[in-house]
């Protein structure tokens, strides 16, 4: 066993060292926290850098070796770091992952050198010739694929167009105003709407062309009274005038035929018919009930005889007209 006055020392030169927490706990054979106790906090990396350290004392295999080669020749020829990627078909934290600290670029750096490829990209002769022929900087920047202000740089001031941000207001056309038109259009139907409309001035000034006679809006400082809602009739006045006869309502009411039928056909409420019944003989609840049920020839014997046929409620419903719930409480 190793002697614990210096584990601590041992703990911290192989942490040092790159080793991370859980292979120096496994080397020395003490647990994880202990090796964490023992290191100071200050020396502790944080989770990228451990991740980093980690692909570091990795093994690379020979594919490794190649691609981390190929990764430092490309950026270090000026490529970006997005094309090197698009090139290897990795992506571009593989490629950051693969490049050293001293070896990456500044941001100013990088953007010296994103601008001296983009004016290789865009030929300035070819720029300030289409430019002068009328063409956009946003047009030419679609073209080239860059930015308008990356072709702003490249035109020279004195070829520079002026353009105003804010259009130049249109002048309205109005159309001039004939009173005799307007009169024979409004006295055809138009309305003062549509003509204020279409000569671009307001109903009121299309008023002003028209005589008070002719003019079909309502008279100011007035208010139209409406008409008098017609009178309800009086209960107990004339009796109402049925296309049936008190005789033939009776004749359809002692034949079996309900109130409501009869209203029904009359255009009437069934109280208007009932009042054409006496007393005597209008039906009660019940006796209409039993009246208009249908069926009623169909008794639980006839049910019960049909059911001894081993037919089902349904079966039994569908002959005689009924449904199998009505046949179910006949039975």
């Amino acid at each position: 066993m190793r002697d614990l006055k210096m584990l601590p020392a041992l703990i911290r030169a192989r942490y040092r060292e790159g080793a991370s927490l859980t292979v120096v706990a496994r080397e020395l054979g003490v647990s994880k926290s202990t090796v964490r106790r023992h290191v100071p906090a200050q020396e502790r990396r944080d989770a990228a850098a451990a991740a980093r350290q980690r692909h570091r004392n990795r093994a690379e295999t020979p594919y490794e070796k190649a691609l981390r080669a190929q990764v430092v020749r490309l950026y270090g020829s000026g490529v970006p770091q997005q094309r090197v990627a698009a090139t290897l078909g990795i992506s571009v934290e593989a490629v950051v992952a693969r490049l050293e600290p001293s070896q990456r670029r500044s941001r100013q750096e990088a953007a010296r050198l994103a601008v001296e490829q983009q004016g290789e990209l865009v030929p300035l002769d070819e720029v300030i010739a289409r430019y002068v022929e009328g063409a956009t900087m946003a047009e030419l920047g679609r073209l080239y694929g860059v930015h308008p202000s990356t072709i702003r740089r490249r035109i020279p001031e004195d070829l520079l167009r002026s353009r105003s941000r804010t259009p130049t207001p249109q002048p309205r056309v109005r159309r001039v105003l004939v009173d005799e038109e307007i009169r024979r259009r409004y006295a055809a139907g138009e309305s003062a709407y549509a003509l204020a409309r279409e000569f671009g001035v307001s109903t009121h000034t299309i008023q002003t062309r028209i005589p008070d006679a002719d003019w079909r809006a309502r008279p100011t400082g007035k208010t139209s009274v409406p008409p008098p809602r017609p009178a309800k009739p009086r209960r107990g006045g004339a009796r109402m005038v049925l296309a049936l006869s008190d005789e033939e309502i009776l004749t359809r009411y002692r034949a079996g035929q309900s109130a409501t039928a009869i209203g029904r056909e009359a255009g009437v409420d069934c109280r208007t018919i009932l009042r054409r019944i006496p007393e005597a003989e209008r039906r009660s609840h019940l006796q209409a009930q039993r009246l208009n049920r249908p069926a009623p020839d169909v008794d639980a014997d006839t049910i019960r005889a049909l059911r001894a046929r081993s037919l089902s409620w349904e079966a039994i419903g569908a002959e005689v007209g009924l449904s199998a719930k009505t046949v179910r409480a006949r039975a």
